[in-house]
């Protein structure tokens, strides 16, 4: 009988880490830039100002969206090597009682009491510390923290996002600007949400509708409390 040769398989789990950063530096970079742009705009400002209002928000959301990230991300890359030097201890102060508590996760999960003491053991003798990284703590190489890439990853898309209702300063004309840039960032915000969908196996209509429907609330916020200060002002 010919043996089987398995293939290893594509998950789209595999791509969360990059996934959920880029999707939110872009769609960050969209809202943020967009409401900027019509709250300035609103407010009689020449389109000169508009511009390097733009601008100046892009630079300064791209290195937030960095650092707020590579903190964040790093946080818990901290917890999770606190997490498994304290495993490693337990380890090698005391492996039979972790050999137990790994047999038990198995039988919680249902496998029978006699083939999870021999899983526990085969993994143990395999990889200890990772069996118990990825049963015990729920620690993998998908959910693994990568802090440099999640910061690199948001600015870089937060910029691309950014960049988008920037140039649609460039090409409208002055009396029109806030609604040539708030339909045309709509619609980069839909296409970005039907990108991410896509790319996450998700559904494409509520992905897109969940990111317009915010995007829309965020300028029209801004776009009233930049005509609300243009008139008083």
């Amino acid at each position: 009988m010919s043996r089987l040769h398995m293939q290893p398989e594509s998950h789209l789990v595999d791509r969360i880490g990059w996934l959920r950063a880029a999707v939110l530096g872009a769609n960050d970079g969209i809202v943020s830039t967009a409401s900027l742009i019509v709250g300035v705009a609103s407010a009689a400002a020449k389109p000169s100002d508009v511009l390097i209002a733009g601008v100046a928000g892009l630079v300064a959301g791209a290195m937030s969206m960095a650092a707020g990230e590579y903190v964040s991300v790093s946080s818990q890359s901290d917890t999770e090597h606190a997490d498994l030097a304290r495993e490693r201890k337990e380890l090698s102060e005391n492996v039979e009682f972790e050999r137990e508590e790994l047999a038990q996760i198995y039988v919680n999960r249902g496998v029978d009491d006699e083939l999870a003491r021999k899983v526990a053991d085969q993994l143990i003798a395999k990889d200890a510390l990772g069996a118990h990284a990825r049963d015990e703590l729920g620690i993998s190489e998908i959910s693994t923290a990568r802090p440099v890439q999640a910061a690199l990853t948001s600015a870089a898309t937060f910029a691309v996002g950014a960049a988008m209702p920037l140039s649609m300063v460039l090409i409208s004309p002055a009396d029109a600007l806030v609604p040539v840039v708030s339909v045309a960032s709509l619609a980069f915000l839909a296409l970005l949400g039907a990108i991410g969908a896509k790319a996450g196996g998700a559904n494409i209509f509520k992905a897109t509708a969940r990111v317009t429907f915010w995007g829309a609330m965020a300028m029209a916020l801004t776009a009233g409390i930049g005509t609300l200060f243009g008139t008083v002002v």
